[in-house]
């Protein structure tokens, strides 16, 4: 099978280390980010550039900052969605205030000011945990969905409350056409992801994996909880908040803040359920599971009522994501509580052993 790692042999620590050590995965990855930059742009069409990849990649990079904190820290988090719009709103101010300040800085910005908050909402998990700490980052979400509708200065005293950006340049290079745009978020994505996965293979994400799996016996062998819990919600929540710029920067353009309720923060744990817990290539998968259900669901559920003779609403197709939605979820905390990435693995160790039993 062409699966296989024989003959593959590791002749120093560092390529027993490295972050895909079997060559197919490498190469594999290899080709098809080398494809996601040079094929993807000559095979989609604008739309799906505006509606599905655009998106998906603003929201896998959102969903791998949430992963770090909920599937790699094990803290609960619920404020995901006030994050982002900390991110859009800071990012925003510093655009417009600063003159000439560079997209990449005022992204940047973004970022920095939502790990201000994050660790400000991170310090009662040094306290309390699970459904406790689920309500205390609850709590930071109806502060910055009131903050954002009630303090002016945040939306620059617009009277409806909506904000929006254009000419936006990055190293003199417009960023306007949806490909300019779909390879700015990617190549972000790309880089954001690999530093998340060297951050969790580091010693700081061994000690986020060994207080999610009990912080007790962590602090017992000389791992600090504060340390590492306010690290995971601080980078966390500065990968969250870049994503919240880009979301508003180059998905919407023009926003309000109701594009960072609290259904932004169930989507993003939902992506992180579904996808996996504690997984880098889960956050993809939850993200990818999440923008294309909705874009089938839309196109299938009229169909199938057409063949049975009734009418079907957009009511209904709304009502029917969130059954779907809740179905699948209950039915991925029982069945794979790791979620799409752990049946991917699974599949992967069953090419690698066939077709010998096991």
């Amino acid at each position: 099978m062409f699966y296989k790692e024989n003959g593959q042999f590791k002749t120093s620590y560092r390529a027993d280390q490295q972050i895909f050590p079997i060559d197919q995965d490498r190469w594999a990855i290899y080709l098809f980010v080398l494809f996601a930059f040079v094929g993807i742009p000559f095979i989609v069409d604008e739309y799906m550039f505006k509606a599905i990849l655009i998106p998906f990649l603003i929201l896998s990079l959102a969903a791998l900052g949430v992963n770090i904190l909920v599937g790699y820290c094990g803290q609960i988090s619920l404020g995901s969605g006030g994050f982002m719009g900390v991110g859009a709103y800071a990012a925003y101010n510093t655009f417009i205030r600063i003159d000439d300040i560079p997209l990449m800085i005022s992204l940047l910005s973004g970022g920095f000011f939502a790990t201000v908050v994050g660790i400000f909402f991170g310090i009662p998990s040094l306290r309390v945990k699970g459904l406790y700490l689920a309500v205390a980052t609850l709590a930071a979400q109806f502060f910055c969905d009131w903050a954002f509708l009630r303090i002016k200065w945040f939306t620059n005293n617009t009277p409806s409350g909506s904000v929006s950006v254009s000419n936006l340049q990055v190293f003199g290079q417009p960023i306007e056409t949806p490909l300019q745009k779909y390879i700015f978020c990617l190549s972000l994505l790309v880089l954001f992801a690999l530093m998340a996965k060297n951050l969790v293979r580091s010693a700081i994400g061994r000690e986020w994996m060994a207080i999610r799996d009990m912080d007790v016996a962590a602090a017992v062998i000389g791992i600090r909880p504060m340390y590492a819990k306010l690290s995971a919600f601080a980078i966390s929540s500065f990968i969250v908040g870049v994503a919240g710029a880009l979301w508003g920067f180059i998905h919407l353009g023009a926003w309000e803040p109701a594009a960072f309720s609290i259904d932004r923060s169930f989507s993003l744990l939902f992506m992180v359920i579904i996808g996996g817990m504690g997984s880098i290539m889960g956050s993809f998968f939850g993200a990818a599971f999440i923008v294309i259900l909705p874009i089938f669901l839309n196109q299938f559920i009229p169909v199938f009522g057409a063949l049975f003779g009734f009418q079907v609403s957009t009511a209904f197709i709304s009502h029917a994501e969130f059954i779907v939605f809740g179905i699948l979820i209950v039915w991925f905390l029982i069945v794979e509580p790791h979620g799409i990435a752990r049946l991917w693995s699974i599949g992967k160790q069953k090419l690698r052993m066939w077709p010998f039993p096991h």
